[in-house]
């Protein structure tokens, strides 16, 4: 007769701790270094391009010019009021709509009750374009700033919603039973353990509201006009001033990219348990 002895298997590191370090801090440069040589190899393109006549400078001036009058418009003061404005109505919708968001999908996502009572009207709602029902804010608000903070703020507000409430919802019912049988009450499994374990996705749908709100701003200078980067853009190429076009373009990317990366980083703060979560998943 044969005996099978059961064996467990266990992972074990593939190097020590020390080179296990320097392996991941080695792909962590290289992957940045791929993130900035992937544009720059493109802007290059660009550049040759506009010297052989390979691209038609008249409509597409090559990026040193539209980086070196970007700069003077800086340096002179000329769009720093409207990057301030654009600023301004960026962070402002961005906080209405995420904070009332983010209420309203925990408690969706809480309470099945309330998810079956009011999802399916704001599904219809989501679905609607934004920029369409700019005309009505236009009319109960009027011209200026009111306007283009309600319209952000309702764009970014669906986007954080229905992420939050699809990761409140989406907990383990194993989570939440654990913790009932150490007699956790309600508001400590939400406290302890739901918003711990949904807010790392949370923290991902903030990432996207904010390019959602420099997005939705733009478009809207270019409906309302007046001022912001989207009425410099709009308004420089119907002059033809493309130079400037290309240079608001430019400054609008950089503005949304420091946006994001400063919620990344709140993110991060925020969710320090998901970076070993990340690691021992991927085996590092």
């Amino acid at each position: 007769m044969s005996v099978t002895t059961a064996k467990s298997l266990v992972r074990a590191p593939l190097l020590p701790p020390e080179r296990m370090e320097q392996h991941v801090r080695r792909r962590k440069r290289t992957y940045a270094a791929l993130g900035i040589a992937v544009p720059v190899f493109l802007l290059l393109v660009w550049q040759v391009g506009g010297w052989v006549g390979f691209v038609d400078p008249r409509y597409f001036p090559p990026p040193s010019a539209s980086i070196s009058r970007g700069f003077t418009m800086i340096v002179s003061g000329q769009i720093t009021n409207d990057i301030l404005v654009s600023l301004y109505r960026i962070v402002v919708g961005f906080l209405f709509g995420t904070v009332v968001g983010l209420i309203a999908g925990i408690f969706m996502g809480w309470s099945q009750l309330l998810r079956s009572s009011l999802e399916p009207t704001l599904n219809a709602l989501y679905v609607v374009p934004k920029l369409a029902i700019l005309p009505i804010f236009l009319t109960i608000f009027g011209f200026g700033e009111a306007p283009i903070i309600a319209i952000i703020a309702v764009s970014t507000f669906f986007f954080v919603w229905i992420d939050t409430m699809e990761a409140v919802a989406s907990v383990g019912v194993g989570y939440r039973e654990a913790a009932r049988s150490f007699g956790a009450s309600r508001l400590q499994l939400f406290r302890h353990v739901v918003f711990p374990a949904a807010l790392p996705k949370i923290s991902i749908s903030f990432r996207v509201a904010m390019g959602v709100a420099v997005l939705v701003d733009v478009a809207a200078e270019f409906v309302v006009g007046g001022s912001g980067l989207g009425y410099l853009i709009f308004n420089s190429r119907a002059l033809f001033r493309l130079d400037e076009t290309y240079a608001g373009i430019v400054i609008v990317s950089v503005l949304g990219v420091l946006l994001q990366m400063i919620i990344r980083w709140v993110g991060k703060r925020a969710t320090p348990w998901e970076k070993h979560e990340r690691r021992a998943a991927s085996g590092y």
